[in-house]
């Protein structure tokens, strides 16, 4: 089947009629709520991370994966919804994420220890890999070209604000319940939104036959399991060497992400990512700023929290307090940043946005136990600033470079990329402040001092990163056409 046969086969115009304003509204509004929590668990732990090292007894490499083994299942399971949404109608995918997502809530809330508490993440994790990409098809089949810069400046809110506010959240129930009411404040949320869409939401899809290439589907899960297993087996390495050299994952993640290329290549029309999408310029600009910003993010994420409590010795509470000014600040930036980027283009907010997010990490590289806590504050915030400017310009922009008829892989993309850069970042944080905390204990530094060094080179790792997330910011500029997902020059 050809790309314009593909689309074709999409209802391009009924949706938009207005006799269906309100239905579309309300399909919407549920999606919107619904991936707004279940983003909300992609953080909500990361604040308890410190809180479940000594509950549980573990060490931080391996709480870490809890929110590392939520983000790499995400960025395998996109890449299968693509097919999973072209053969399913809107109310049964719908149903089937939120259901999947409340078991695996439940999990988490009855679980005695990490094992458990981690498989239950997986299963949420996969009830949130299909919302996302639910959510965007559905848009840009209900939406009206005009109207979809508006609705993308939402999602782009789900996307930023929901993992922001979760410390928060979880600080606020950690200071006065046992860390499983995390999962009980979430699954009552979860199962109304479930009655609700059973209730309301209708179908607005046209199912469709879609080939699936299972060996695509392994591929990918080689490739983004090697790379991240490998990043988080360096930060078990430091001081509790391993049976497998973390090298070993890392190459065969590699090998696997170079066969999982070329087979798309091959495949075409029937790949289980279209990586043609790739030859569109501003598109790969926008996904490298776009992955570097998800590293910043959720790498900060969870060595914030490490810090407050383990350095600055501040409970969960306070360091949710700490951290809700930033989460705040974003929801609020976000409809500002939708109606400036109308006017302006991506770049004026852009560039400054990312400039700030690099200023922030390389000031993070100096913290120490004596730090202010209204210095940590004013940095969360100016953090938290300057990625509002540039998630809803990169979302939009990006959408918006590519043809329709690649679309939907687009986004599939997107969100993968998304998802690893996450995982990926906090690895990649954990193991360098591990091992910077190990060889800086061995030198003679005190607990605290030792620790303190650790957190400065994770930082480091980000600050160093994000040089590279401000040059690529100038080559991403306004795309041509309509609004996103437009045809170019259209």
């Amino acid at each position: 089947m050809t790309l314009d046969a593909t689309m074709d086969a999409v209802p391009q115009s009924a949706p938009h009629h207005p006799d269906n304003a309100a239905r579309n509204r309300l399909v919407i509004a549920i999606l919107l709520v619904s991936t707004f929590v279940v983003f909300l668990n992609e953080t909500i732990m990361s604040v308890a991370i410190p809180h479940l090292m000594a509950d549980l007894g573990i060490a931080a490499s391996t709480a870490q994966w809890l929110t590392t083994a939520f983000l790499l299942t995400m960025a395998v399971v996109i890449p299968i919804t693509g097919f999973l949404l072209q053969r399913i109608n809107t109310r049964p995918i719908f149903l089937l994420a939120i259901s999947i997502f409340s078991v695996g809530t439940l999990v988490c809330a009855l679980s005695p220890g990490i094992e458990l508490l981690i498989a239950g993440r997986v299963v949420q994790a996969v009830g949130t890999a299909i919302m996302m990409p639910l959510l965007m098809t559905t848009v840009m089949t209900l939406v009206a070209p005009e109207a979809r810069g508006k609705t993308m400046g939402n999602i782009s809110i789900v996307m930023s604000v929901a993992p922001a506010i979760g410390p928060t959240i979880g600080g606020f129930i950690l200071a006065h319940y046992d860390w499983r009411f995390m999962f009980y404040f979430t699954l009552p949320i979860a199962l109304g939104a479930l009655v609700l869409g059973a209730l309301r939401i209708r179908n607005v899809s046209t199912p469709r036959y879609a080939p699936l290439d299972y060996l695509s589907v392994v591929l990918s899960a080689l490739a983004f399991g090697g790379l991240v297993y490998g990043l988080s087996s360096l930060g078990e390495g430091a001081g509790h060497p391993s049976a497998i050299p973390a090298w070993v994952p890392v190459a065969v993640g590699l090998a696997a992400m170079a066969v999982f290329v070329w087979r798309q290549t091959r495949l075409q029309d029937k790949a289980l990512l279209d990586l043609r999408t790739l030859q569109h310029k501003n598109y790969s600009f926008a996904l490298i700023v776009m992955a570097i910003a998800m590293v910043a993010l959720l790498g900060s994420s969870i060595l914030l929290p490490i810090y407050t409590q383990n350095v600055l010795g501040l409970d969960t509470l306070q360091t949710g307090m700490i951290l809700l000014p930033g989460g705040l600040l974003m929801g609020f930036m976000g409809p500002i940043v939708g109606r400036l980027y109308d006017r302006v283009g991506p770049r004026p907010l852009l560039v400054p946005g990312v400039i700030l997010v690099s200023l922030v990490m390389w000031a993070l590289t100096m913290v120490s136990q004596y730090t202010p806590i209204w210095a940590v504050v004013a940095g969360h915030m100016t953090l938290s600033f300057g990625l509002a400017l540039a998630f809803t310009p990169l979302f939009t922009a990006s959408m918006g470079s590519v043809p329709m008829p690649l679309y939907s892989h687009a986004s599939a993309i997107l969100g993968s990329v998304q998802q690893v850069a996450g995982a990926a970042g906090i690895a990649l944080f954990v193991a360098v402040m591990s091992l910077r905390t190990a060889s800086a204990a061995a030198e003679g530094l005190t607990g605290v001092d030792a620790l303190a060094a650790g957190i400065r080179s994770g930082f480091l790792c980000g600050a160093i990163v994000s040089v590279l997330m401000v040059i690529a910011a100038f080559f991403v500029k306004k795309p041509e056409g309509g609004g996103p997902g437009m045809p170019a020059g259209h």
